[in-house]
């Protein structure tokens, strides 16, 4: 009995170890990304609005939860905010094409196909947000997602040398089970994300560059 108490207390040190770090490790991307989240209204003009892929249904068409990312990203393009969307995603398999479904979704809306760059190779937010740097030449841009994720996404950008402020994308109510999930889902990833920019420096998918907007371009306002 002694050593099951023992053991207890072992376990139960480690849980609240565990919850401090995860609770630590959010509110450090909460305080990092409060004065980096704007309202389309107030957002400063930018030209890149970095997309991030949030999955597809059987069929390949967007989830809700993408669609509102690819429609706010849209409502910033027509609104003169930004001049170009970059969709992020993941198509590690023939018939999972995020960017791809990302980019008729913006189409549908109105978006001009020529201002619409496709990153296939988007599978995380860090390498999104490593190979729009590394890649796309991204100096500078608004990341689009909903706000349980812009914390994560706006630090981690941040931390790849990107200028990098966000809109939230809550353009509906979503389901309570969702929210919690996605919930859940960020306490886990927030200390991996600081494990990732300040420790392990993963190196994502790379290739040729492709940079968006020409050298003698890239730092024009």
């Amino acid at each position: 009995m002694k050593l099951l108490r023992i053991l207890f207390r072992i376990l139960a040190a480690l849980l609240a170890f565990l919850l401090i770090g995860l609770g630590l490790s959010r509110l450090i991307l909460e305080i990092y990304a409060s004065t980096r989240i704007y309202t389309p209204r107030d957002l400063p003009q930018g030209r890149v609005a970095i997309v991030f892929g949030a999955g597809l249904y059987r069929d390949g068409s967007p989830t809700p939860v993408l669609r509102d990312r690819v429609a706010t990203a849209a409502q910033l393009y027509f609104s003169g905010k930004v001049q170009k969307l970059l969709m992020s995603g993941d198509n590690r398999f023939e018939y999972y094409n995020e960017p791809g479904a990302m980019k008729t979704y913006a189409m549908q809306l109105g978006v001009p196909e020529a201002d619409i760059i496709l990153d296939y190779a988007g599978r995380r937010t860090y390498d999104t947000c490593y190979r729009a740097r590394s890649i796309f030449g991204v100096q500078e841009a608004v990341l689009v997602t909903q706000r349980f994720h812009l914390p994560r996404a706006v630090f981690t950008c941040n931390q790849m040398g990107i200028s990098a402020r966000g809109v939230a994308a809550d353009l509906r109510p979503y389901q309570r089970r969702s929210r919690l999930m996605w919930a859940l889902r960020e306490w886990l990833a927030s200390p991996v994300a600081l494990w990732d920019v300040w420790v392990s420096h993963p190196t994502p998918v790379l290739g040729d560059p492709e940079p968006i907007f020409p050298p003698e371009q890239a730092n024009l306002p």
